[in-house]
């Protein structure tokens, strides 16, 4: 289906199933934390309400629409500009009745979906708190890597909220942060129940991690095997080459 491309825009192909998604050159382009996270979450069950918190230009829910059988996933993008792109990307890919995106703060989300309403929540939030790290002077940029209008307990508590009981909760995040992470999860009753860690290569710390939790679930937490991006010889790993479908 043809949509209009505004200044700096471009389609990119996400070489599975033909999909395909609108990004803006000038401003945040998703990552491979988005590619992984969808990956992580494939096997959610059929049928499922997914809800999307931060869901950027779609990356996540529109890999969620091809790798599941979820029956509706709905986006939250806070910034008017991202969520457009997201709207017509979800057109591009014939997605309008699985993928909907609505434009609103995560913090609002409590006064339009009921509590316990949704069977999974998918997020790629902020990473760093407000006021660290390298601060960048374009506003969207900032939005989406600072917790600048809503930070990790917001996002934890909300996901709690709308949840169904025993919903799934899935995250990417950064290892320095996981401490908070699981303490906040346990506040919010989501069980830690599945982590995985992801590292450049078998020379270096984990860059990310990937997390699952279940809302009133039982104690138990599950290491998965480490995750590599690279080999040796700088190549992706055949496992990352399976993620992106290239082998």
């Amino acid at each position: 289906m043809d949509v209009k491309l505004k200044e700096n825009e471009r389609i990119d192909d996400l070489e599975f199933k033909d999909l395909k998604i609108i990004q803006n050159k000038e401003g945040f382009c998703f990552g491979i934390d988005a590619v992984l996270l969808s990956d992580f979450a494939k096997n959610i069950k059929k049928d499922s309400q997914i809800l999307d918190l931060g869901t950027g230009t779609g990356i996540i829910s529109i890999l969620l629409c091809g790798k599941t059988e979820l029956k509706k996933i709905t986006g939250v993008e806070v910034q008017k500009e991202v969520y457009d792109m997201a709207c017509r990307s979800a057109k591009l890919n014939n997605l309008e009745n699985k993928f909907e995106v609505i434009n609103e703060n995560i913090l609002n989300l409590e006064n339009i979906f009921e509590n316990n309403s949704f069977d999974v929540i998918v997020t790629n939030p902020p990473y760093k708190k407000q006021n660290t790290g390298v601060i960048n002077d374009d506003e969207k940029k900032l939005i989406s890597r600072h917790e600048f209008l809503a930070n990790l307990e917001d996002f934890i508590r909300v996901s709690s909220k709308l949840l169904k009981d025993k919903g799934e909760f899935y995250m990417v995040h950064r290892p320095e942060r996981m401490v908070d992470i699981f303490s906040l999860m346990r506040k919010y009753k989501i069980e830690p129940k599945e982590v995985r860690l992801v590292f450049s290569n078998e020379k270096n710390p984990p860059k990310m991690v990937l997390i699952k939790g279940v809302k009133n679930g039982g104690e138990y937490l599950k290491f998965r095997e480490n995750l590599y991006v690279y080999k040796e010889d700088g190549a992706y790993t055949d496992e990352i080459l399976k993620i992106y479908n290239k082998i």
